[in-house]
């Protein structure tokens, strides 16, 4: 059965976020997610899901100044500490939240970054997402990495399919995991099918919108029904995060999703 999350961050902006989540019940959705819960505390967040009945499936671990620029720490030399505690901070949320995994943004190389520089965030990467899996385990939660487009996110560190899943096995941690982005996979990757099966076993989570333009998942260029069928018949049982930017109203354009339980307007 096909479950789908909604993104907080992107869809129901017609409401203030802590109304987001009776819309996104009201809508059909029986999981959310969102990018960052730290402008409130965890028990207001808590009472949020609470009251609407939703299951809290993502968020992802402090990205650094996000308002500068930042787009997360983990690959970044010498922000090891901050990253480590950015780690405890996360976990107390999900902790509270009762969310299984948490996903470490990568962060952004410098401009004309060459060869060594790229090792050196290579192996910060690599340790800090060592520490970060070891301490979520004790906790029983997962870690995720994500690549991310670079025409969306210049400069982002890990960008490739090829390279998040040698990141996970230099790590080799059962608990860190891929966040599976189809709309950030077709720009950089394309072959989405053949991606998914081939790193379905390393999949902890997957989002979706429509490529190119990030709207709602039937429009663009991906036929999103087919995908949704190939994940069934391989077994997924997680959650399909709907983290993109609706083209009007959200209400308004949840008619591709009449079939998985949705409740669009019209």
């Amino acid at each position: 059965m096909t479950k789908l999350a909604a993104n907080l961050s992107m869809l129901f902006n017609e409401h203030d976020f802590l109304d987001r989540f009776a819309a996104a019940r009201q809508a059909g959705f029986k999981g959310v997610e969102y990018l960052f819960p730290y402008a409130y505390s965890p028990e207001t967040l808590r009472a949020a899901l609470e009251e609407s009945g939703l299951e809290q499936v993502l968020f992802n671990l402090p990205p650094g100044d996000w308002e500068a620029g930042e787009r997360g720490i983990a690959s970044l030399p010498g922000r090891e500490s901050e990253f480590r505690d950015s780690v405890v901070e996360a976990l107390r949320y999900a902790e509270v939240l009762g969310c299984p995994r948490v996903h470490a943004m990568a962060g952004l190389l410098p401009d004309g970054a060459d060869a060594q520089t790229h090792a050196a965030h290579q192996a910060t990467y690599i340790d800090n997402l060592r520490f970060a899996a070891a301490e979520a385990a004790k906790v029983g939660r997962d870690v995720l990495i994500e690549p991310i487009n670079t025409r969306d996110m210049p400069g982002f560190f890990l960008s490739r399919q090829a390279h998040a899943m040698a990141v996970l096995e230099a790590v080799g941690a059962d608990n860190l995991r891929l966040q599976f982005d189809l709309y950030h996979c077709q720009i950089m990757d394309g072959d989405l099918i053949r991606h998914m099966e081939r790193q379905f076993p390393a999949i902890g989570h997957v989002q979706i919108a429509g490529v190119p333009e990030r709207h709602e998942p039937d429009s663009g260029e991906v036929h999103f029904p087919a995908l949704f069928q190939r994940l069934e018949a391989l077994g997924y049982g997680g959650w399909i995060g709907c983290e993109y930017r609706p083209a009007g109203a959200t209400r308004d354009g949840l008619g591709w999703g009449r079939e998985y339980g949705l409740a669009a307007t019209h």
